[in-house]
């Protein structure tokens, strides 16, 4: 068994489309980054490479390298899940929880554990996503961005 944890923050803007956990949501803005910047799965994906002790995103998945413009996050995570499937590891649980002022998210929570089951070949009751507010404190409170939290357990595969 092993343990890991990521984190990532992004900038809202305008003329970009919100995209957490898998999920477009209505919002006036959107998160600024090389990818789509869905910060919810680039948490996940940097808790699941620390817990392989393989990196970060920003290794794997430069923002220097153009074939990543506006790349789906949801992909990027189904490469992940390769390398881990590749070292002999499933996920055991992931744990997340995202910050921020606005929208509201609990409407598209369930659909966003149902995307990163899928796309890790888990069960959804070994996803877990929460989201908070920070009470108009901090960057994510005066609705500059977003940031998401992960940590998971990978454990290894039975043969």
């Amino acid at each position: 068994m092993r343990i890991g944890f990521g984190y990532d923050v992004h900038k809202l803007v305008e003329d970009r489309k919100l995209i957490l956990g898998g999920v477009e949501m209505t919002f006036e803005r959107g998160l600024l980054g090389h990818s789509d910047a869905d910060v919810l799965v680039h948490a996940i994906m940097d808790s699941i490479l620390g817990a392989l002790a393989l990196g970060d995103i920003g290794k794997h998945f430069p923002d220097t390298d153009n074939k990543y413009k506006d790349i789906s996050s949801i992909y990027l995570l189904s490469q992940v899940f390769e390398l881990m499937k590749d070292s002999g590891y499933t996920i055991g649980n992931i744990d997340a929880t995202i910050a921020a002022q606005r929208p509201k998210l609990a409407p598209y929570i369930e659909e966003m554990r149902l995307n990163i089951a899928h796309t890790l070949h888990t069960s959804i009751d070994n996803i877990n996503i929460k989201a908070t507010t920070t009470e108009w404190l901090g960057f994510e409170g005066r609705e500059e961005g977003i940031s998401a939290y992960s940590v998971c357990m990978i454990k290894k595969e039975n043969n």
